[in-house]
């Protein structure tokens, strides 16, 4: 199947309206803003499969001419899809919803991590934002267990959608070991990244 190429640009229609540039409230200028991405690395099982599923969704490549400047607009939506999501779906793991583990799926009233993050992406894509910019991301937590989130990539830093959380938060503020995250430039590829290089096993994903 052919892949669709996507040039993204600083100005996104929709959500990220054209404006004066706000940094959201939450950004913490002295700290680290953007995560470091190394190499190309492995594909968790989950994402694997649910790309055998939607594979246009997993074929699009983008020519990054520079990171979204976000709106004040733009930051209400993240907030709102964040909130929304966070409230309509229940959670419940893989094994209680499909009685096994790693299955990534767009959530209807319950969902794992990644269900909420495939939500949430789905969610600000349809407003406008870019795929460039919507990564989904492998996190450890503090307690050893994977864990997913939504990583949003904006001229300000790199934020993070979560559903343990109700705030958007930078990156840097929150309490977890980032291993790897979806490549900027190819939705079906995975990087590194290097500020916490190690890797945990896929199924511990939770």
């Amino acid at each position: 199947m052919r892949a669709k190429w996507v040039v993204v640009v600083a100005t996104v229609v929709s959500a990220i309206a054209v404006g004066a540039v706000a940094a959201p409230e939450f950004a913490v200028p002295d700290r680290e803003p953007f995560m470091r991405i190394g190499r190309i690395t492995s594909q968790p099982i989950g994402h694997y499969e649910f790309c055998k599923r939607y594979v246009d969704e997993c074929s699009v490549k983008s020519i990054r001419r520079s990171k979204a400047q976000v709106t004040e607009a733009g930051w209400a939506a993240i907030r709102q899809v964040n909130t929304e999501v966070n409230a309509r779906i229940a959670p419940m793991t893989d094994d209680e919803i499909f009685g096994r583990t790693e299955v990534w799926a767009y959530p209807v009233n319950v969902g794992d991590c990644e269900d909420y993050v495939l939500e949430k992406r789905k969610l600000l894509l349809a407003r406008g934002f870019s795929e460039a910019d919507l990564l989904i991301t492998v996190v450890r937590k503090y307690d050893g267990t994977g864990h997913a989130v939504l990583t949003l990539s904006t001229t300000d830093g790199d934020f993070v959608l979560d559903n343990l959380d109700t705030e958007v938060k930078s990156w840097s503020e929150t309490p977890y070991h980032y291993l790897k995250r979806q490549s900027a430039s190819d939705t079906g590829r995975w990087v590194e990244i290097e500020n916490c290089p190690d890797d945990i096993p896929v199924s511990s994903i939770e």
